[in-house]
């Protein structure tokens, strides 16, 4: 018998007992299914972390002031340290090896934001030129902060395009003015929005921030012409930038014992490392792909017995018709290859109803929940190839046991 012929049997024989058959496929599409939407959640998740570390900087590692604490704290604190500062950003570049450059970040708190054509909100932080090359950040429009601005305390900014819209309409914003609290500052550039317009990004408990709704002063600008409440530290952030082959674990180390000594031991920083952010992230993505691989496995496994339990019964069901193809010269290999063939079917088919299943639950969970995800040409080939592999394997003792009846006790058969 040809192969061909087999499988057009087979299929017929699934569609002969469209109910049965459905049923028996059931474990086999929930568990391809759970795979693809497992894979996909964790394929998009992982892109996501990928995406948003570039933010932080997969090379950097970030000196923060520890911000909640209260003033009592800050008194006894300041006595032994003066917060985050130019001077730390300083050490670190000429003390700690492996890094390449250093850029503080001073942050205000505006009460208020304007132009001549309107208002807004949105986050204010002094930089230093190099800010924009360290954590990623585009200009749509215009330029970023140079050196030269930093050095002569400039009064210009670089908004993001929602700040943009909201103070100059759909008008050009090079060359206008912006009004910060008391002071007046020429907009030289605007960024291009990363991530969801207008929303705050995080990534592991780490605020980000959004490009778009932020605005950037030269760091110097900032710490001389704006007013900090007493007791605040200078800078809110250092962004230290390591060179390519240099560990940012080793190098957070090194740069708390520096830190430690220039802050008399005090507290009031905190080290960020994205490298060792990506890593928990990884190690956080491994468990959540363990605990649905062993559960999109379990129902692979129920498939597969439904699968042997139905072929079983079908063996029992035609066991006269096996005795008459045997009687008019059907050998073993042709009865083993024919309920090999059907187990093959209902496995590849149930297999193609669960990818479809998982790339719709994996479209819901993005519509949803706003989880990203991707699904993969892999995640499919393997899924559909591992149910097809449980379907022959289950399909595999109830074909040898049918080819090896005998003939004429088959064609007695009752």
């Amino acid at each position: 018998m040809k192969w061909v012929e087999a499988l057009d049997i087979a299929v017929e024989n699934i569609a002969a007992h469209k109910l049965r058959s459905g049923l028996t496929m059931l474990g086999i599409v929930f568990g391809v299914g759970a795979v693809i939407a497992m894979l996909s959640i964790g394929a998009g998740a992982e892109r996501q972390a990928m995406e948003t570390i570039s933010r932080l900087g997969l090379h950097n590692v970030v000196v923060r002031a520890k911000s909640g604490l209260r003033d009592d704290q800050l008194e006894e604190i300041r006595a032994q340290s003066l917060g985050v500062s130019l001077r730390d950003a300083e050490a670190i570049l000429d003390a700690v090896p492996g890094v390449e450059s250093v850029s503080p970040k001073a942050k205000i708190e505006p009460y208020k934001i304007l132009s001549a054509e309107g208002t807004t909100d949105a986050a204010v932080f002094g930089v230093s030129h190099e800010h924009a090359r360290l954590v990623s950040l585009e200009v749509a429009e215009g330029r970023f902060l140079d050196a030269l601005d930093v050095r002569d305390h400039a009064q210009v900014a670089v908004i993001g395009d929602r700040v943009r819209r909201d103070l100059f309409g759909h008008s050009p914003a090079l060359g206008r003015h912006v009004k910060i609290n008391d002071v007046w500052l020429e907009v030289v550039g605007v960024l291009r929005s990363a991530g969801v317009d207008g929303e705050t990004e995080s990534f592991q408990g780490v605020a980000l921030g959004s490009a778009g709704t932020s605005i950037f002063l030269p760091v110097s600008t900032v710490l001389r012409k704006f007013d900090r409440r007493p007791l605040e530290s200078p800078l809110s952030e250092i962004v230290v930038r390591l060179e390519e082959a240099e560990s940012g674990t080793r190098a957070a180390a090194a740069i708390g014992t520096l830190l430690e000594h220039l802050h008399g031991g005090a507290e009031d920083y905190e080290l960020v490392v994205p490298e060792a952010l990506l890593a928990e992230s990884r190690r956080t993505q491994q468990m959540f792909n363990l605990v649905m691989g062993c559960i999109a496995g379990i129902s692979l496994l129920v498939g597969g017995i439904g699968i042997m339990n139905i072929m079983l019964a079908s063996v029992l069901e035609r066991t006269r018709e096996i005795g008459v193809r045997r009687a008019v010269g059907a050998r073993r290999r042709d009865i083993l290859v024919q309920f090999i063939l059907e187990s093959f079917a209902l496995s590849a088919i149930g297999g193609l109803a669960g990818v479809l299943m998982g790339i719709l639950i994996a479209k819901a969970v993005a519509a949803s929940a706003g989880w990203p995800t991707l699904v993969q040409v892999w995640s499919i080939l393997l899924a559909t190839g591992v149910a097809v592999t449980v379907g022959i394997v289950s399909g595999l003792y109830p074909a040898v046991r049918a080819s090896q009846l005998d003939p004429i006790e088959s064609l007695r058969y009752e």
